[in-house]
């Protein structure tokens, strides 16, 4: 059934799988830079922007997929054993010690459960917090489950959804400052903001994407193949990243 998050308009061109691919795309620059491109280039700054994109997609789709899967069993268990599965692929990749993704989205729908499950408000907010603190050591940890929540908070409620991308935006901003702080011709304050301001672009896309670009649909062909692959081209591609560059590693070793 179509799902409708704003009135209807002419734009709603996009259905979920090919929004998913998008997110795969801008995910493997983003990797690309991290693994190949030298940090502080335009180039890696450029990858590197285009990839914040697809955490807040993540996020959306983890609430609707929650919302709509036919066994959240199965759906916590897959996210279990691929967030297993991709930790080595990760860790090779990038090689520092955080969790993957994939970790990340398996607390965000253990926070959805918990949720929709723990009838005690207390009970529940100190549950859903200490989800929200155990992502701090994965990747997109804090603002990820932050997203999720907003996301989830909005659903039937379009204004509220855009709001939620809206604290996430500003959330992204706030951090990101902090890590762009280095001098550049002692402006560097001016610099750190604007840097972090462009960095959150691809945050503002994801919103716009699914809130006026988005059918509700799914793809008419495919539908297991996409369900698939969306979960096996996550460790998939970090361990083709890692064996391309340990591939140069070896031939710069041997002066090729």
């Amino acid at each position: 059934m179509e799902k409708k998050y704003i009135s209807d308009t002419n734009f709603k061109v996009l259905n979920r799988d090919t929004i998913k691919y998008v997110a795969m795309v801008t995910m493997l620059l983003n990797h690309i830079a991290h693994v190949f491109l030298i940090s502080g280039t335009m180039l890696y700054e450029v990858f590197e922007d285009i990839g914040y994109f697809t955490a807040p997609v993540m996020c959306f789709f983890l609430v609707e997929g929650y919302e709509h899967t036919r066994s959240r069993t199965k759906y916590g268990l897959r996210l279990l054993i691929f967030a297993a599965i991709s930790q080595i692929p990760y860790t090779l990749a990038f090689r520092f010690g955080n969790l993957n993704m994939i970790f990340t989205l398996l607390c965000c729908f253990l926070i959805l459960m918990s949720m929709d499950r723990i009838e005690n408000q207390l009970l529940r907010m100190i549950v859903c917090m200490i989800l929200t603190l155990a992502t701090a050591v994965s990747d997109w940890g804090l603002i990820a489950p932050i997203c999720t929540i907003l996301v989830h908070n909005g659903k039937d409620n379009p204004k509220k959804m855009a709001f939620g991308y809206g604290i996430v935006y500003v959330m992204f901003v706030v951090f990101n400052v902090q890590n762009y702080m280095y001098g550049v011709q002692g402006n560097w304050t001016m610099y750190a903001v604007v840097h972090a301001l462009i960095s959150g672009a691809g945050i503002i896309a994801a919103a716009v994407t699914v809130l006026v670009l988005y059918n509700g649909k799914r793809a008419e062909r495919g539908r297991s193949f996409s369900k698939w692959f969306f979960y096996i081209f996550y460790p998939g591609h970090l361990l083709i990243l890692y064996l391309i560059k340990m591939g140069q590693n070896i031939l710069s070793d041997i002066g090729v």
